[in-house]
């Protein structure tokens, strides 16, 4: 109930054994897809680790004849053309948006952005269900999705909303008829939203909550220091420099795969966790090309926590995100400048 009260939402699914984002997306597509139905993802092809839950053998959506359509942002914008002429000429049960970029070269969505695109969607006679991967996007601005018309958002407590101390879990927010259904596909129709107990309690889940807006805070002065640095020596930076970010992750165009090394080894050296580890780029499990990734971070894998990765092909962007105080973020970026 307090996760819901937050996302503004009438039911939210929240649980340990979602194990991350892509658990929890999954978790969420399948629990409202039935056979044969078909989506529309109004922001293009989804995150990289998505792709094998799309289409991936028998175990993917593809496996019960669920199928995606794909329409690319037109600029900064949705296509609003193409998403009214494929609503007329075919019958979807789900609108698929994506907040955060994942490894395009594209601004995030703002929640400003998806209350025009909720309502034109519903104009023209549109009435499943809109869902949005909400990955890096909490407490950047506020509203979240799930206030400007979203009838389901998705996400991980290792990323914004456990505030850097949620140490597992997910959570998936909305319309009460979507988190039954997720609740009785996590466990079993039977037992549904009854049982899951954790047997380490749930102290730090609230505790992250409460914590979390002001992480965020401290992750995106970090993120708007990088991008003015970087922008004023030269470099191509997503957001913008000075650009209001509207999720916590940045992007930075290296050109060439040694600068992106040095850029990611040198978040790596000043991590709080294996900071003697030089990462190297390795066949990541979910990605289509090799990846190169620092996360010495507390909790395995939290994003909101100083981290940064990038798949290893051009332009060779390295993609940045979290912190958990400004101050970290002026260390790594006093280490990635004197290695560049």
């Amino acid at each position: 109930k307090v996760y819901a009260d937050v996302f503004g939402a009438e039911a939210c699914l929240v649980s340990p054994f979602i194990v991350s984002g892509t658990h929890a997306i999954s978790l969420a597509l399948f629990s409202v897809l039935k056979h044969g139905e078909r989506v529309l993802s109004v922001t293009g092809r989804p995150y990289d680790t998505l792709l094998k839950v799309i289409d991936g053998g028998e175990m993917s959506l593809k496996a019960d004849d669920i199928t995606f359509d794909y329409i690319p942002l037109k600029g900064a914008d949705f296509d609003y053309e193409k998403i009214g002429n494929a609503l007329k000429e075919n019958k979807y049960s789900m609108v698929y948006l994506q907040r955060s970029r994942g490894y395009d070269e594209r601004e995030a969505i703002s929640v400003d952005k998806m209350l025009p695109l909720t309502e034109f969607v519903r104009s023209c006679g549109f009435d499943g269900c809109i869902f949005c991967d909400n990955c890096y996007g909490e407490f950047v601005e506020k509203k979240e999705p799930t206030e400007v018309g979203v009838d389901l958002v998705a996400g991980s407590l290792i990323k914004n909303i456990g505030g850097g101390i949620t140490p597992t879990g997910g959570y998936i927010a909305g319309k009460q008829k979507y988190i039954d259904r997720a609740e009785a596909r996590l466990t079993s129709p039977s037992i549904a939203g009854e049982v899951g107990s954790y047997a380490f309690g749930y102290q730090y889940f609230y505790e992250g909550l409460f914590l979390a807006p002001h992480v965020v805070n401290q992750a995106l002065k970090g993120s708007l220091l990088i991008g003015a640095v970087m922008g004023e020596l030269g470099y191509h930076t997503v957001p913008a420099p000075f650009a209001l970010p509207y999720d916590i992750t940045r992007s930075v165009m290296m050109g060439d795969e040694e600068k992106l090394l040095k850029f990611i080894q040198s978040v790596q050296y000043v991590s709080p966790v294996d900071s003697f580890v030089e990462v190297a780029p390795w066949n990541m499990p979910g990605y289509e090309d090799k990846v190169v990734m620092a996360a010495g971070c507390f909790v395995d894998g939290a994003s909101i926590e100083l981290s940064c990765d990038a798949p290893l092909r051009e332009p060779y962007n390295a993609f940045i995100q979290g912190g958990l105080t400004y101050e970290h973020v002026v260390i790594a970026l006093k280490e990635i400048l004197s290695r560049l």
